[in-house]
């Protein structure tokens, strides 16, 4: 059996962490989910960035955007909701017969309105009410200044991917939002029923200590990330507040598993996909990852709800000189950075392929 099948049997989720033109037109992403149980799909602005950058898919869609006098963002938006509401219809049965549990897609809100709580808010509803679909997350990065808006999101009756999680505690932050914006629905007879993830990212961990600490403790340090975040993912679903809004009709907000595909050449291919799996969680892969997985028969042991030995590898990390607090953040501030510079190469790209397509405009039009 495969182990993508063996995955899916667990209870983990396999999610795509790409999307292409190409995948949808070929079949592929069709094929992922009938023979890999893909269940899912994220984006995020370095994928887009890509996808345009590199194919001549997207031409013809620009030319008619053009054509329409669209330009920059609002261009880029409608080439991407094609392409996500064409993948979340593809995920749609999935998604009805799980009750909303699985097949869903993700978009993300512009990276540059990360410090504006009412600018994020109102493109997350333009963006859920353009799309509709009502397997559409929106991603708002779990940064200190997009709790604000994921909790006023979830109020807002928006499903939310909170991305950028890299640490215990700010997977607890991005928890929190959620709950709080569930709690205020409640209050106001609303119906609590609104579906999250939180993202937390883990091989960018092994990137930063790489050359940093002892062989010994090569590629460890996002897997401990991950065990300590998990067990706090454990508890809080046991615990008497989450529960009580699950018995007022909520759903629970399920831990997701980000930044998985193996960065060291050194490494197994799966190091994170057999390292993390856990029921009731979401593993989005990128494609190599995936199509790496399918190769494989046999999975490790399931991640221990109590966090196994996360501490204990934790305290060699901090022996070794490895501040996990502060490499937190900084590979948080880092991501957002990352996701802007993204989102600026990207309006670039667009703008140059304007310029091609149609002469008459020139390359800042």
């Amino acid at each position: 059996m495969k182990a993508t099948q063996l995955l899916h049997e667990l209870g983990q989720s396999i999610w795509l962490d790409n999307i292409t033109r190409d995948l949808l037109k070929s079949g592929t992403l069709k094929r992922y989910i009938d023979e890999l149980s893909v269940s899912g799909l994220t984006s995020n602005p370095t994928i887009f960035d890509h996808a345009i950058k590199t194919s001549s898919d997207y031409d013809a869609s620009i030319r008619d955007e053009l054509a329409r006098g669209k330009s920059g963002e609002a261009l880029f938006f409608d080439l991407a909701l094609a392409d996500i509401t064409q993948a979340a219809d593809l995920f749609r049965p999935l998604h009805d017969r799980t009750d909303g549990v699985d097949g869903w897609v993700s978009l993300e809100v512009s990276p540059l309105l990360a410090h504006e709580m009412a600018s994020t808010l109102r493109e997350a509803k333009d963006l859920s009410a353009r799309a509709a679909r009502p397997n559409l997350f929106i991603k708002i990065p779990g940064t200190k200044e997009g709790l604000p808006a994921i909790e006023e999101a979830i109020f807002a009756g928006i499903p939310i991917n909170v991305t950028l999680l890299f640490s215990r505690e700010q997977y607890l932050a991005a928890a929190e939002a959620f709950i709080r914006g569930i709690e205020r629905r409640l209050d106001a007879g609303l119906n609590p029923d609104i579906a999250s993830v939180a993202s937390l990212f883990i091989s960018r961990w092994d990137v930063a200590v790489m050359n940093k600490v002892p062989e010994s403790l090569r590629d460890q340090l996002g897997i401990a990330i991950a065990k300590r975040a998990y067990k706090a993912y454990r508890s809080l679903l046991g615990s008497p507040r989450w529960q009580r809004v699950y018995n007022a009709g909520a759903r629970p907000q399920r831990l997701l598993f980000a930044s998985t595909g193996t960065k060291d050449p050194k490494a197994s291919d799966i190091l994170y996909i057999k390292a993390l799996a856990a029921p009731f969680t979401v593993n989005t892969m990128p494609e190599a990852t995936l199509t790496a997985l399918a190769q494989h028969t046999s999975l490790g042991t399931p991640l221990p709800a109590d966090g196994g030995d996360c501490e204990a590898v934790l305290a060699q990390f901090a022996k070794a000189g490895i501040d996990i607090a502060a490499l937190a953040t900084q590979l948080q501030d880092e991501g957002a950075g990352s996701f802007v510079k993204s989102w600026n190469d990207l309006l670039d790209v667009i703008k140059s392929k304007c310029a091609v397509l149609n002469p008459t405009l020139k390359a800042g039009g």
